[in-house]
């Protein structure tokens, strides 16, 4: 007992000695005291700054806190939530009197050196480092590790790697105390394909109907190539959402997965999924009834509708008819286009009997709602006029949904903003029944810059610089600060062109274009002039015949109210001066030296109403017919019929006419507008795109005695640049496949006639940011004759091949062909065989 006892006594003993400094500091813990602050101290820190610490714990000096009591806990609370120690503690130093003097103690937590990831390629590290978003000196946390774990393990798990390990390593950096290296390493596993997915309880489906709808999770296939077999969560979730809705859209609304299997075969690369579906019964539309509609009667409603009693049950196909039927009007399109922005409708399952289902539309009509304010933000070049003259949603008129999905594709054609990110915001206030619209616009390059080379003709290579300033403003050139690099931001467009390959050809090039003539309606006013010329070079570079081609013309178009607004109307004057001296094509059939003009009027009717983004059009149609005359001269005057060939030709006359045709057709992808934004396109998303063209031509004479001048011809064949092809007074038809006019008759003085059809797939790869970049694949086919008699819809030359696009905004469409052809040219059999083909700008024929 004696030895028991003097134990105990040196514990107590060893306790009271190890009591911390606080613990020394005399306190009756059963009757609290209230104490002042006068000092507070800051322990244990090496980087953090001290007074911050004090700042973050609450505590002041002269502050008045009560020991014990909840003011410590609370500091050491405030101070712990900021999560940058490790530990936090604070004792009291001294008590004198009423003063008390605190200390507080930290210990921080380590910091971020550098970090190191092994085991995986470079360009993954890259792409892992900037989804951790790291920087030197951050604490380093659990949450932090976690999430550098979490962060690695999903990136690639999207890459169908399920098995990834995580192992992360502090290594303490020799320059900095407190600093640590973080070393990452990785090791990835195999990569997860799917074996089998098999499809239990599917009987009144097609099986390889809901293997469709299953668009990214694919069993694995030797045939398959666009779409893998790789197993994704993410999108393994979503396709199975995908397969529901497949089912409900055909009646069968209790559709449900009531089993799902995924396990591992014996090949530890390959899972199986089998999932058990559960259809239910088909259910059908019965009675359809509405309510609290006064505008439109019940019968005219449900003509919109489309659904009948007796109809399979579709979900999908009432939301589209009632929101957004992206096929013809819906419900909402009748009351949104005429001001009633307050509209909603809500179907709801009044009675479900047996496999009949009674449906009540429940209507809120709600008061018209008339616009209010109407302003832009986000143009910080563009003037607000310039955007503001093509909203069509004007103060004081009738709210319009129509309208604004028409004025964000006017914005966007004009070219000088980001289609992708242009938003429209209604901003309703139904107390006063109106609405201020609000477009925000993001600013894009719109200038462009020409500088390339190519090949054309028999001069071979030809260098191009241009400069197109398409948001140009004439107003502001003496206004210094609104240049950049000429002053902009009245819409209004200036070009120039140069070309040339040394002393054989040049060509000259300026136009200028004010698109709202006088400012208060959609007139465009063009001017433009164009000086080529192409010589005759010896060897020794000098020049010993040429011919010159001079032009001025002035364009005026106008926009049409009818048969629709998307019509147009264009006619320009033009004048053309040909100056021949001893130019070897045309010398001996013509005169040594000898002018020729050419007075000629043209009138285009063109209606375009393609899709809002210019650089990848996805859905509509641009349809042009052009006429172009000359004066009859041989007409009016029945003297020229006898004049010799050169006094002939002083005074070209031709009729010409051209019908061009382009359709975009989208193949893939959801064509409905997002149904919570009903101003939003598609935007960032991926689409297959079908476009078709069809081209003809003819130029006509009215006098048959005199034929059509040598001037006016059609050349067809290679890539379509009339720059790269020299042939002054033609028009340059492409045929991707053959040599550059490679098909042109050479009896009656070249081709009058010609017709050309086009089959082109398109698929995006990048739609969104400054660059649009798209591939193709293309079909063609096309013919050239001299005379209408010979003219054969169906003769035709043919070619297949595969191109790309680029668009960048400083340089504008630039693109690249290969082509071949099916058929021999007679003169030429080599002008089929392989092509490549550089084109500029957005080909129109």
């Amino acid at each position: 007992m004696r030895i028991a006892g003097l134990i105990i006594c040196l514990l107590c003993a060893a306790m009271c000695f190890a009591q911390p400094v606080k613990d020394l500091i005399p306190l009756n813990y059963t009757a609290p005291s209230t104490y002042t602050i006068a000092d507070i101290t800051v322990s244990g820190s090496s980087h953090l700054d001290e007074q911050t610490i004090v700042s973050l714990s609450q505590l002041k000096i002269g502050d008045d806190i009560t020991i014990p009591g909840q003011d410590i806990s609370n500091a050491i609370k405030e101070i712990w939530e900021e999560r940058l120690v490790g530990d936090v503690s604070i004792s009291i130093t001294k008590i004198e009197g009423g003063d008390i003097y605190l200390n507080i103690h930290l210990t921080e937590r380590p910091r971020l050196s550098k970090m190191v990831i092994e085991g995986v390629r470079k360009s993954e590290r890259t792409d892992l480092k900037e989804k951790f978003g790291l920087i030197r000196s951050q604490v380093i946390s659990r949450s932090l590790r976690k999430n550098i774990e979490f962060q690695i393990q999903k990136y690639f798990e999207d890459k169908g790697f399920y098995s990834t390990q995580v192992t992360i390593t502090d290594i303490p950096d020799t320059l900095l105390d407190n600093h640590f290296h973080l070393q990452v390493d990785i090791e990835k596993g195999k990569k997860v394909k799917i074996d089998q997915l098999v499809l239990n309880g599917a009987s009144k489906v097609e099986e390889k109907k809901l293997r469709r709808k299953m668009k990214k999770t694919k069993q694995r296939a030797w045939w398959r190539v666009w779409a893998r077999s790789k197993y994704i969560k993410t999108d393994y979730a979503t396709d199975k959402e995908a397969l529901i809705a497949y089912y409900n859209s055909q009646g069968m609304r209790d559709a449900k997965i009531t089993e799902e299997k995924i396990y591992q075969t014996d090949n530890p690369k390959h899972i199986n999924i089998e999932l058990t579906i559960e259809e239910g019964e088909i259910y059908y539309f019965r009675d359809i009834t509405w309510v609290g509609n006064y505008i439109h009667k019940d019968e005219n409603l449900q003509k919109i509708l489309g659904i009948k009693s007796g109809d399979v049950y579709n979900q999908e196909l009432l939301d589209q008819r009632l929101n957004f039927n992206p096929t013809g009007p819906d419900i909402s399109s009748i009351y949104l286009d005429n001001g009633y922005l307050f509209f909603s409708v809500n179907p709801v399952e009044v009675r479900v009997e047996n496999d009949s289902i009674d449906i009540e539309m429940r209507i809120y009509e709600g008061n018209q709602a008339t616009i209010n304010e109407v302003y832009v933000n986000g143009n910080t070049k563009t003037s607000d006029h310039v955007i503001l003259r093509e909203i069509r949603t004007l103060p004081g008129q009738k709210f319009s949904r129509a309208d604004l999905i028409r004025t964000q594709r006017e914005i966007a054609q004009l070219g000088y903003f980001d289609p992708e990110t242009i938003n429209i915001i209604p901003k309703p206030n139904p107390v006063d029944g109106t609405v201020d619209i609000e477009y925000r616009v993001d600013e894009k390059p719109s200038d462009q810059l020409q500088l390339s080379g190519g090949w054309g003709g028999a001069v071979r290579f030809v260098g191009t610089l241009g400069l197109s300033f398409n948001n140009f403003s004439l107003r502001n050139i003496f206004n210094l600060p609104s240049w950049s690099p000429l002053p902009s931001g009245d819409g209004q467009r200036f070009s120039i062109r140069a070309q040339s390959n040394g002393p054989r050809y040049q060509s000259y090039q300026a136009s200028f274009t004010e698109p709202w003539l006088g400012g208060r309606r959609p007139n465009s006013f063009t001017v433009s002039t164009n000086v080529s010329k192409i010589s005759n070079v010896a060897s020794d570079l000098s020049v010993n015949g040429f011919l010159k081609v001079s032009t001025v013309s002035l364009m005026l178009g106008r926009r049409l109210n009818w048969p629709d607004d998307y019509f147009t109307l264009t006619n320009s004057l033009s004048y053309s001066k040909y100056r021949l001296e001893n130019y070897a094509s045309f010398a001996n059939s013509l005169c040594e030296t000898c002018d020729a003009n050419n007075i000629s009027f043209n009138t285009t009717l063109a209606r375009n109403n393609t899709g809002d983004n210019p650089q990848y059009l996805t859905k509509g149609a641009n349809v042009s017919l052009s006429a172009t005359f000359t004066p009859p001269y041989s007409l009016l005057d029945r003297s020229i019929e006898n004049l010799p060939e050169p006094e002939v030709y002083k005074w070209i006359e031709y009729h010409k006419w051209m019908f061009d045709y382009s359709r975009f057709i989208q193949l893939t992808g959801n064509k409905r507008k997002n149904q919570n934004n009903l101003y939003s396109s598609n935007k960032g998303k991926r689409h297959l795109v079908l476009n078709t063209r069809a081209h003809i031509g003819y130029i006509g004479t009215y006098n048959t005695k005199l034929g059509v001048g040598p001037f006016e011809r059609f050349s067809l064949g290679g890539d379509g640049l009339s720059g790269f092809n020299f042939l002054l007074g033609t028009d340059i038809i492409g045929l991707r496949g053959y040599d550059n006019n490679s098909i042109t008759p050479t009896s009656g003085g070249g081709g009058r006639v010609f017709n050309k059809y086009v089959f082109e797939l398109r698929y995006p790869l990048v739609t969104e940011g400054v660059a649009t970049i798209f591939i193709l694949t293309f079909l063609e086919a096309g013919n050239n004759w001299s005379s209408p008699s010979e003219f054969n819809p169906f003769a035709l030359y043919r070619s297949a091949g595969v191109g790309a696009r680029i668009f960048m905004p400083a340089f504008g469409m630039i693109g690249v062909d290969y082509g071949r052809g099916f058929d021999i040219v007679p003169g030429d059999p080599t002008a089929h065989e392989g092509q490549f083909h550089f084109t500029i700008g957005q080909q129109i024929r």
